[in-house]
């Protein structure tokens, strides 16, 4: 890989960050973080060294669903601000030299917004055929099924019109009919709206659901369905989830993106490997970046994940870039998944593999999830299936910033409960601990934009067994980079029988380990990963 000569795009030597809009920074004291709050916390991001910044949705909304139902697509949720504050972000994101990413959600809308309105008005109504609506079966019962993802049948009833609605979502997130030509011109004129405007891509939600099986076929029981799943899994989606009709709307939707200049799409879709590459594109170009949720529906095990990385890098298609994500606001975060000291490996992890990072605000100081009492939970996912610990409330908590009153996110009561250790663990303690996450992030975002080998170099595969996994990342006329990494809690031994090298630790989960030189061999502690910068090395072939 001729790094030295090839010109590379923002997204690919770049890191992206995701805010939760509402936890991440409150500027009036009302407990929701707001756009202004972003403002405050830019010199923040920028001092931590990410290129994009991605907001969870900040449209106008009933908040059935904290913004993902969305009833005007064009507009500002006035609790997060006005449009001229979002001007103000954006101009302020590019003044700082980085870029401002927005979800987009075209699966579904609102139930109130005026779309959905004019649709089940009546039978007849020009709107009617936006969103999805079938007639029940010769009993009453829904046309097929199909099960949402927040628990239930996905079809509802409505009185007034005599027919059944299809929502893959909440019964308030009712789904739009991208069989239907004017839905999908009017979503690019959204898309046109916020790109004319400078936003510089757009995270699109729920991708794999936006087109349906024509024929509305039953979905085939899942035979590894186990109680403690949610109920959407007692099905495989096969008929209501990633039809092949999907990429010729992510392409359209693409060349939109294409008449501005180095505008990204990211796409939200939960596939194995071999279905989510396809969402790059074949003969068309499709999605930028699918998203990779390896490293999140994983188990933590070193030969699973090496195996998976090497699928991933050898499914890829030719000149499409990689990308890996750690948690988002849908998932537990990774450190309530692996614990502490693991989760610092999984940063040396998720920063030196190849490809674009995605980051969820708050992992860079070890946030983690916090329990929030059955009276308390908001999110609609742990109403609906209450007992079984699906609320997305404990991963979605403010910001810890400081020691002060709600960590410094709010003058008011925050609208979730703030993690009761926040008083050490938070921005502002662990911007000056060498032993601290912030510290490790810091060092490793650095390095990265530092070296080209790092920032997109090839991957190398090295070694991996029942505790480790270690490779190498390479660019052509610069310094390569080994990295080890143990997934275990004791001590496990690198002595590869494959390479030869000498070489200096430049950054390490255990910081008194930093500068030694190593040679051929290294003995790791439990929860140590380290990248040495090599000096010289042959072999790994």
């Amino acid at each position: 890989m001729e790094t030295n000569q090839k010109q590379y795009l923002w997204w690919q030597d770049g890191i992206i960050y995701q805010v939760y809009p509402r936890s991440y920074q409150d500027s009036n004291g009302d407990g929701i973080g707001d756009l202004r709050g972003v403002i405050e916390r830019l010199d923040y991001l920028k001092w931590l060294g990410v290129r994009a910044v991605w907001l969870s949705p900040i449209y106008p909304s009933p908040m059935a669903d904290f913004g993902y139902d969305i009833s005007d697509y064009t507009g500002i949720w006035p609790t997060f601000g006005t449009m001229g504050d979002f001007d103000e972000l954006l101009r302020l994101v590019h003044e700082a030299g980085m870029k401002l990413i927005l979800d987009l959600v075209p699966n579904h809308s609102s139930d109130e917004h005026p779309w959905f309105i004019e649709s089940r008005s009546s039978r007849n109504n020009p709107k009617r055929d936006w969103y999805i609506w079938k007639d029940a079966k010769s009993d009453g019962s829904p046309p097929n099924n199909w099960l949402s993802v927040f628990g239930g049948s996905a079809w509802q009833w409505d009185e007034k019109t005599g027919q059944y609605y299809y929502h893959a979502f909440l019964v308030k997130q009712p789904d739009l009919n991208w069989r239907n030509p004017e839905v999908e011109k009017a979503m690019h004129e959204v898309m046109r709206f916020w790109l004319d405007k400078g936003v510089d891509g757009f995270r699109v939600d729920a991708m794999w659901h936006m087109v349906k099986d024509a024929q509305w076929r039953d979905n085939p029981r899942n035979p590894d369905y186990q109680d403690w799943m949610g109920t959407y899994e007692q099905l495989l989606p096969v008929y209501s989830t990633d039809q092949p009709e999907m990429h010729g709307i992510v392409a359209r939707m693409r060349k939109v993106l294409d008449e501005y200049d180095q505008r990204l799409m990211i796409a939200e879709i939960y596939l194995p490997v071999h279905k989510l590459v396809a969402y790059y594109g074949s003969h068309e170009k499709e999605a930028h970046l699918p998203f990779n949720f390896i490293l999140i529906t994983l188990a933590w095990d070193p030969r699973l994940i090496a195996a998976a990385i090497d699928e991933y890098e050898g499914a890829l298609p030719a000149g499409d870039w990689p990308n890996w994500v750690f948690g988002n606001h849908d998932n537990p975060r990774i450190t309530s998944r692996v614990g502490g000291q693991q989760s610092k490996v999984a940063a040396v992890l998720l920063l030196t593999l190849r490809g674009t990072p995605t980051m969820y605000y708050g992992d860079e100081i070890g946030m983690r999830d916090v329990p929030i009492p059955a009276n308390e939970v908001k999110d609609p996912q742990g109403l609906n299936m209450p007992g079984k610990n699906l609320s997305r409330d404990p991963e979605r908590t403010p910001m810890q910033w400081d020691g002060s009153d709600n960590a410094g996110f709010s003058a008011g009561d925050p609208w979730l409960r703030i993690d009761r250790t926040y008083h050490r663990r938070n921005v502002q303690v662990q911007s000056t601990d060498v032993y601290s996450f912030l510290r490790l992030y810091k060092q490793l975002i650095g390095l990265r934009q530092q070296e080209p080998s790092l920032m997109v170099g090839a991957y190398r595969p090295v070694f991996s067994d029942k505790q480790m996994i270690a490779y190498i990342r390479e660019a052509e006329g610069h310094p390569a980079f080994l990295i080890v990494l143990n997934l275990s809690h004791r001590p496990c031994y690198f002595t590869p029988a494959s390479i030869r090298f000498t070489g200096v630790i430049l950054i390490d989960t255990l910081p008194e380990q930093e500068q030694v030189s190593v040679r051929d061999s290294i003995d790791l502690f439990g929860d140590e990963g380290m990248v040495i910068k090599l000096d010289a090395w042959e072999g790994a072939s």
